[in-house]
């Protein structure tokens, strides 16, 4: 191992690649961890103060979370499961659940409205002071499975439990003004789901928590001495998530939010990697516990994957870096000499060394190192997306813009049939995105953005115009060029906003994008790829039950092992 130099941020071009996004881990700034650090160091509070659902899982419920500066409620509507119009998709006709997150106290009006708006779903409207509309199903086998042990009097298999990890699964979580949910860009400085994905998390979170309610109560509706099911497998236990298509439209329109995920992941990383640290620091006894967390959750994974690496492969490695981590710990040495950032030699010798996702698992790792930096880097993730023109700029400027901050895109081969093979568009009967062979799908209009040949087309463009003219006279000549060039100048110095992809072309494979916004950002767990278009993971496994949170819960819930019972 060489002198390590100090620590910095990694150069977009070596992080925006689709390939390189889509081994990215979760870190102490994705959602998941943010939201529910903030409900342990709060220790919000949860109950359930209205449960009126039958023995075959028909009627409602009311959730209250106690938040430092507000109540906020969750309405859940529940049904019987019917097969008919069940699908996990928005096109689906009917849920086993559907609630909707409100800012509380909700009232009798607000219950009843939502049940009868929500159910309409396209067609509905959300009540004043609604942040999101959630529906999640049931899992097939392993729902049922626990309402038939726990009526038994006995604790579910954790056989049957680990091949899915979860009760149910989210299909949808819709806010920001959706349905006519409250805009996000419109809460309050100290409100208490202020920061991005919030809400949703938070919802996703109580989806977990009804379906542990829900599989108490319809065994002991079956039986006067059914058993609870045991708190070590409810906080095993996650929520189901599907992801397709979609997370790539919304890299294309949050570049900003994608920005500051990214920028807030790398400045935790390089604030972990500058800790000076030595010999038996208990630091690095810390982080040698979590990387032996996550070797034993890779090892107990049962999921299979089929583009991306299977976790026995990602757990040999992290013993790789166990055994580095171990040796400076007893020496003070990395590769037999002292360094001042012995954790940035440490990193970089496990990116030359091991799989790619073993190096981000411990880069994720090494982030909850500084706990604080995360929670203050989490307070600048907002963004405001829209984009505007400065009309006085020069076009010899603006190409400038263009060469350094997209050289990327003049390397790509633009030409061939096979980088424009693919359109994106919407499906006229399930109002979802897809991506077809344009001779296959005819005249659509294309959702995706080109933007490889944006860029390339704005330079042919402007190449042979005087440098001098301003930009505001170049659009009224060209005004089609509106949109990148005011994308362009928006997100100027932002470095990493956009994918390097083309997102037309055959070599494009729309689940790393997809991965990368549920591991990285969202912070979800076991996220399997289905013919490269889909994943399917789990949201909070491992998580603290709502009686952890009350009683100061354990901030490393991630990574869990399968427990014993």
């Amino acid at each position: 191992m060489s002198a390590a130099a100090g620590p910095r941020m990694r150069e977009p071009q070596q992080l925006l690649t689709p390939a390189r996004l889509s081994v990215m881990q979760s870190s102490r700034v994705s959602a998941t961890r943010l939201l529910m650090s903030k409900a342990i160091n709060a220790r919000w509070s949860i109950d359930c103060l209205d449960w009126k659902i039958d023995e075959e899982a028909r009627g409602t419920a009311l959730y209250r979370i106690e938040t430092a500066n507000m109540p906020l409620d969750f309405i859940v509507h529940s049904r019987k499961p019917q097969k008919e119009g069940r699908i996990g998709r928005i096109i689906g006709q009917t849920w086993d659940m559907m609630a909707a997150l409100v800012e509380g106290p909700a009232s009798e009006h607000d219950i009843a409205v939502t049940g009868e708006e929500i159910q309409k779903l396209y067609a509905g409207r959300a009540t004043d002071k609604t942040l999101v509309w959630a529906r999640s199903n049931r899992s097939g086998r392993a729902f049922d499975h626990t309402v038939e042990a726990l009526a038994a009097g006995r604790q579910p298999s954790i056989d049957v439990l680990s091949d899915v990890c979860y009760l149910m699964r989210n299909t949808g979580l819709d806010g920001n003004g959706t349905f006519g949910t409250r805009s996000f860009r419109t809460l309050e400085k100290d409100h208490p789901l202020k920061r991005p994905l919030e809400a949703q998390m938070l919802c996703a979170y109580l989806m977990r928590v009804f379906s542990i309610d829900l599989v108490n109560h319809l065994a002991r509706c079956q039986s006067p001495h059914s058993a609870r099911l045991a708190p070590e497998i409810q906080r095993f236990l996650g929520v189901g998530n599907g992801s397709a298509l979609g997370l790539n439209l919304f890299v294309n329109n949050h570049p900003k939010l994608v920005h500051n995920f990214l920028t807030a992941r790398e400045k935790a990383i390089v604030g972990a990697k500058s800790l000076e640290v030595g010999r038996q620091d208990p630091s690095v006894a810390f982080l040698i516990g979590l990387v032996e967390r996550a070797i034993k959750f890779r090892r107990q994974d049962r999921m299979t994957y089929e583009r991306f690496a299977e976790s026995s492969l990602v757990a040999d490695d992290l013993e790789k870096v166990k055994g580095v981590l171990s040796y400076f710990y007893e020496t003070g040495l990395v590769g037999g000499s002292e360094s001042r950032f012995p954790l940035s030699e440490i990193a970089d010798w496990s990116e030359r060394e091991v799989h790619d996702e073993a190096h981000e698992t411990l880069l994720g790792l090494m982030t909850e190192l500084v706990p604080d930096l995360c929670d203050s880097l989490a307070e600048e993730l907002a963004a405001d997306e829209e984009f505007s023109t400065d009309p006085s700029m020069s076009l010899g400027h603006l190409r400038d813009l263009l060469h350094s901050e997209y050289a990327w895109a003049f390397d790509m081969d633009l030409e061939s049939e096979s980088s424009r093979r693919f359109v994106w568009y919407k499906s006229a009967t399930a109002e979802e995105p897809r991506r077809g062979a344009i001779d296959e799908v005819g005249s659509v209009f294309n959702l995706g953005l080109d933007l490889p040949r944006l860029v390339t087309r704005l330079d042919q463009e402007i190449a042979s115009r005087d440098p001098a003219l301003s930009v505001a006279r170049f659009l009224l000549t060209a005004p089609e060029f509106r949109y990148i060039v005011a994308r362009i100048q928006s997100l100027s110095g932002y470095a990493y906003h956009s994918p390097h992809m083309n997102m037309m072309g055959e070599e494009f494979t729309p689940s790393d994008v997809t991965r990368f916004i549920n591991i990285c950002i969202h912070g979800l767990d076991k996220t399997r790829d289905y013919l490269n278009r889909s994943l399917r993971g789990v949201i909070y496994q491992g998580a603290p039950t709502v009686d952890d949170l009350r009683a100061g819960a354990d901030p490393i819930w991630f990574y869990p092992a399968e427990p014993r019972v």
